[in-house]
């Protein structure tokens, strides 16, 4: 599954914003068995799915993981969540047409 992910970890309450073309459990696994060591989620292994964003290509993943990054805001992290229709929105707005 192709997707803009955002995972949370409740040690530090912190957000790491992602893009996958290889599904997110995947991703998970590997950014908690630190595979990717020099990348920011390698502070702590307790990773957990906050959010998965699902799209239609890659392109449109990593154009919303920029936006998402770009607003450095938790608030609009968990309203992401709190409110589908946000999420919706955003799916849209990057949906090739």
């Amino acid at each position: 599954m192709i997707a803009c992910y955002i995972l949370y970890t409740p040690q530090f309450d912190k957000f790491y914003i992602g893009s996958t073309q290889e599904g997110v459990d995947s991703r998970l696994e590997k950014h908690n068995s630190k595979l990717y060591a020099d990348a920011y989620s390698s502070f702590t292994n307790d990773w957990e799915i906050f959010l998965i964003l699902e799209c239609a290509d890659y392109s449109q993943a990593v154009r919303i993981e920029r936006l998402i990054k770009k607003m450095k805001s938790r608030k609009y992290i968990t309203n992401l969540q709190l409110y589908p229709e946000m999420k919706e929105k955003l799916i849209l707005r990057y949906l090739k047409t």
